[in-house]
């Protein structure tokens, strides 16, 4: 799967070593306690009747059927289970008059998408309760369905939530004449217009809507005995949702405590406050026992959130020499049916990367928020951020055919250099440090640029059926979410601190405690190397806590790429604690002065002297209690909260040699490198993974997945036949590499890598296959990029019509879709 070239320094602390993940032991074996897996005593299970339509009345339940059938003990609406008032969560009102309908757990007196719950079935076992769902008789009176943006924005449209008057949640602009953060973008374009020296290009793309499909479905117990209601739930966010949870159900926050036990994948997706966590908590409640719900594969597909989905209009300005004057855009985001925890601030946080590693004198982002009678948007992996990467990357490549320039050449044209860290952008961040001379001439070589250049000339002059593309991403990201300041000035509902613990044991040995929470990151493992190397001792005498907020009280859990960059960094102000708590005992123990000690492996030492004790020595000595300075409790426990000061930006180049067969329209990637920097390395071996997976995700995009919906608002793709995910066979070895420039912005030097490869991959692939045959006359080919879609694309620029099949397939293996790859040319009108 890769072919990795990492030149890493060699290490004698953890800090650097490429150790294999401690946690996989037990995961890979079954040793593990996954949601679905908790069974507690006198336990019942709980299905959802879910809405078969887009928009409807509901005129009428019907439930005796349900209730007849034996082993169902109860069939519940909202008003039944005290919800009819409530409303899920949003934490984010990007605007002071943003719209945000009631976003009941359960669908009240209208259903707003196809997948909407509108009652609950409990029952003795899990088959009984499916079920039973089938027997509820539910009437619609059905309404039209909502499904297209612009359409939805214009004067007559159905409204959705007739209450609010509009299908416009909210409209944010970011202006950087206005902020005195640059010039007016408006007027630069129109200068632009007017100047035979000058070039302005516009694009429209668009970032199709897509599933986060993570690996183990949504699942939720709730146990309502003892002192406490105990809620399990695969999430990412168990603080989050405990503290929403109670304000959403009133239940007093000292009265819940959420365990997120093994997680097995979110990539966002269960960055959520879910209807189904609610409703089980509700459930639970009234009925004064355990419940447990876990969705199905089809029910995760339709109705947990998805990602993306948004058009965007992009406008460059430049001189003829290629030097950049000014970018415009405008964006159009599908909320979906409702607001969900962060659905509104997704395309905000994309607002400040549009603009990305090149040095614009003037940028202008307007984006209108819209719903539609959809499953919900929010965060899907980079959040905001690989819409903002696609675009610029794409546009860029846009402006050099114009001009007919190189494309890596005018990129470097206009990025910021190395030598002129720390820059301020024109949207106002401090990036803090940066290479992308480096890691574009590394990834030049691994690719073997010009080599490739050279052959795509001989294909084109030879008319080969299968053309050669070079694909292009450089990119930087803002991560490590964030600095609590920076998320109050963009309206969001909380900080983006950090909380971490050490606890030393009697005999020397290690509890960290994290606020943040894994789904497959690795904390357990580098968490360990981060405390081994702080305090010294060996990396098998430390364990990490986390997931459960009776253990770990506080926190905001994992997103964003902000474990490392932030709860990593908490973990290491909390050692700083230990060490200089341990270091007044041990000037005791060792009659010395603190002034005269040194720490150093683990070990207090008298400077001149070898005398000296060990960190896990002063542990158990506080432990005993026997002989303390007075005054000195007996700990050296500590913990610590930690707020960013900045985000951290890591960047890379990616590049993709793409074969594109025009005859049939399939593509394949005949090569894909990527030089990523992400600062300091603390572990390779799991940035390699983290990766990895990204670039997977990112590809997909490019060339796979996409959920489409039909003239109802149903979704058509809603199981794995029909939507398509990648599997190892369709995606080639990578060559990977790293560049270093570390992190200024926190002590161990450290960036965010966790949605690099998400960010960066999908324009580097699109680029790649538009450039194959952008001499044909292709400059456009809409994600995913089908054989089908690519075909015609060909055809068309070569003036000959098609006829649109009525469902474009989407699946890699059909890819053609009713053309026959071996005439394809069948379905031309005649």
């Amino acid at each position: 799967m890769t072919d990795t070239q990492l030149t890493a320094e060699p290490t004698t602390g953890e800090f650097g070593k490429s150790r294999t993940r401690k946690e996989d032991a037990r995961l890979i074996t079954g040793r593990t306690r996954w949601t679905d897996n908790i069974t507690l005593p006198g336990m019942l299970h709980l299905a959802l009747v879910r809405s078969p339509v887009a928009h409807a009345r509901i005129t009428g339940i019907d439930a005796d059927e349900a209730r007849a059938l034996p082993g169902v003990i109860a069939v519940y609406t909202a008003a039944d289970l005290g919800l009819a008032e409530a409303s899920l969560p949003n934490a984010w009102p990007v605007t002071p008059d943003q719209k945000a309908p009631q976003a009941p757990p359960l669908a009240v007196d209208t259903v707003h998408f196809a997948g909407d719950a509108v009652a609950v079935v409990i029952a003795r076992d899990t088959a009984t309760a499916r079920d039973a769902t089938e027997l509820v008789l539910v009437d619609y009176d059905d309404l039209p369905p909502v499904l297209d943006m612009e359409e939805a924005l214009a004067e007559g449209a159905t409204l959705l939530h007739p209450d609010l008057g509009t299908n416009a949640s909210a409209h944010w602009v970011f202006d950087s004449g206005e902020a005195g953060t640059g010039g007016s973008a408006k007027e630069a374009i129109a200068a632009a217009e007017n100047d035979p020296d000058a070039i302005v290009v516009r694009r429209r793309f668009r970032q199709q809507r897509l599933i986060p499909a993570f690996m183990e479905p949504r699942s939720v117990v709730v146990d309502p005995s003892g002192e406490q209601l105990t809620m399990w739930s695969a999430t990412q966010i168990p603080h989050i949702l405990k503290t929403m949870a109670a304000a959403t159900t009133g239940v007093p926050e000292h009265k819940l405590r959420v365990i997120a036990p093994d997680v097995g994948g979110g990539f966002g997706g269960k960055l959520q406050v879910t209807p189904e966590e609610i409703v089980v908590l509700a459930a639970s409640v009234k009925l004064g026992k355990p419940v447990k719900w876990t969705e199905t594969r089809s029910e995760s597909l339709l109705s947990a959130h998805h990602g993306r989905d948004q058009i965007q209009d992009i406008t460059i300005a430049a001189k003829r020499d290629g030097t950049v004057l000014a970018l415009d855009v405008d964006l159009l985001a599908d909320m979906g049916a409702y607001l969900r925890l962060v659905t509104s601030g997704i395309p905000i946080l994309g607002a400040f990367m549009f603009n990305s590693i090149y040095k614009f004198p003037a940028y202008r982002f307007a984006c209108t928020n819209v719903f539609t009678s959809k499953t919900p948007t929010d965060a899907y992996r980079g959040a905001g951020r690989p819409e903002a990467t696609f675009a610029i990357e794409r546009i860029m490549d846009e402006l050099a055919a114009e001009l007919g320039r190189e494309p890596l050449e005018l990129r470097e044209q206009n990025w910021i250099k190395h030598e002129e860290f720390p820059f301020t952008t024109v949207c106002g961040l401090e990036y803090d440090s940066g290479n992308y001379e480096a890691a574009t001439a590394k990834a030049k070589e691994l690719l073997g640029y010009d080599a490739l250049r050279r052959e795509q000339q001989e294909r084109r002059a030879s008319g080969d059926p299968v053309q050669l593309g070079i694909g292009i991403s450089t990119f930087t990201e803002m991560c490590g979410l964030a600095p609590s300041r920076v998320l109050g000035s963009l309206a969001y509902g909380a900080g983006g601190w950090e909380n971490a613990s050490i606890r030393m044991l009697p005999f020397g040995k290690v509890e960290v405690v994290t606020g943040v929470s894994a789904h497959g990151q690795g904390h357990e493992t580098a968490w360990s190397q981060i405390v081994a190397d702080q305090l010294g001792v060996p990396f098998e005498d430390i364990e990490v806590l986390h997931g459960d907020t009776q253990i770990s009280p506080k926190g905001m859990d994992t997103y964003g790429s902000r474990s490392l960059a932030v709860g990593g960094i908490a973990v290491v102000k909390a050692a700083e604690k230990v060490v200089a708590k341990a270091r007044t005992i041990a000037a005791h123990m060792l009659e010395a002065s603190e002034d005269d000690l040194e720490f150093s492996g683990g070990r207090f030492g008298v400077k001149g002297t070898g005398k000296g004790v060990t960190i896990q020595e002063v542990a158990t000595t506080a432990w005993a209690a026997h002989d303390l300075p007075d005054g000195v409790e007996p700990s050296i426990d500590a913990d610590a909260t930690y707020d960013p000061d900045n985000f951290s930006f890591p960047h890379g180049t990616h590049l993709a040699a793409m074969e594109v067969d025009t005859d049939t329209g399939r593509v394949t990637i005949r090569k894909y490198v990527c030089v990523d920097d992400v600062g300091n390395a603390l572990n390779p071996l799991i940035i390699e993974g983290q990766v990895h997976g990204g670039l997977a995700q990112g590809i997909a995009q490019a060339l796979f997945e996409e959920a489409n919906y039909d003239e109802q608002g149903t979704l058509v793709n809603g199981t794995f036949v029909d939507y398509t995910l990648p599997s190892a066979s369709d995606l080639p070895s990578f060559t990977t590499d790293r560049t270093t420039t570390p992190a200024t912005s926190n002590p161990l030097g450290v960036k965010g890598v966790g949605e690099a490869g998400t960010i960066a991959s999908t324009p580097a692939i699109v680029n790649g296959v538009i450039d194959a045959v952008r001499h044909l006359g292709v400059n456009e080919v809409e994600m995913p990029c089908t054989p089908q879609r690519v075909w015609r694309a060909v055809q068309a620029a070569q003036g000959r019509a098609t006829q649109e099949t009525p469902v474009d397939t989407h699946s890699p293996g059909a890819g053609l879709g009713s053309i026959d790859p071996n005439n394809p040319q069948e379905e031309e009108v005649q």
